[in-house]
């Protein structure tokens, strides 16, 4: 396992989640990656593949137009284990059942504010109390980890 890098630009220690796709330089927030894009001035790292650079989205921070980054650029050894494979991610856009409940302006309101929080921990805990917002964890969960087939009782 690998230890929490702290932030280049505000010393923040363990705090740096994201690196920079031009020179690998880590920060922890938005503000600082502002403040990096304003002194970075360093070649990329490394040379990207040039398949992985045309299907690459545009930078999470404000770094020059068309860097492109991929999922390896923000996510360190610890968040891999956490992360959910495309295939099934396009499973969640394929749901009838999760559109329905996307449909509800409340839900939508929710999501909006989580995805805005600085502290999505905290915030997600009080969410999980609501039962439309576990309705819909739940309704996630089932799509990318369906329940084992062996715990299925026969009919």
């Amino acid at each position: 396992m690998r230890a929490p890098r702290p932030c280049g630009v505000c010393g923040a220690a363990g705090a740096a989640k994201y690196r920079c796709p031009r020179c690998a330089s880590a920060y922890c927030s938005v503000p600082c990656c502002r403040t990096h894009k304003e002194r970075c001035t360093a070649e990329p790292e490394r040379q990207r593949e040039p398949e992985r650079a045309a299907g690459g989205r545009p930078c999470p921070c404000p770094c020059p137009a068309g860097s492109p980054w991929s999922v390896e650029d923000i996510l360190t050894e610890d968040d891999e284990r956490d992360r959910v494979p495309l295939q099934k991610l396009k499973l969640l856009g394929e749901s009838e059942e999760l559109r329905g409940l996307l449909l509800n302006p409340h839900l939508r309101q929710l999501l909006l504010t989580v995805d805005q929080a600085e502290d999505k921990s905290s915030l997600l805990k009080k969410y999980m109390q609501e039962p439309l917002f576990v309705e819909f964890a739940d309704c996630c969960l089932k799509i990318v980890e369906p329940p084992e087939k062996e715990n299925i009782l026969p009919e």
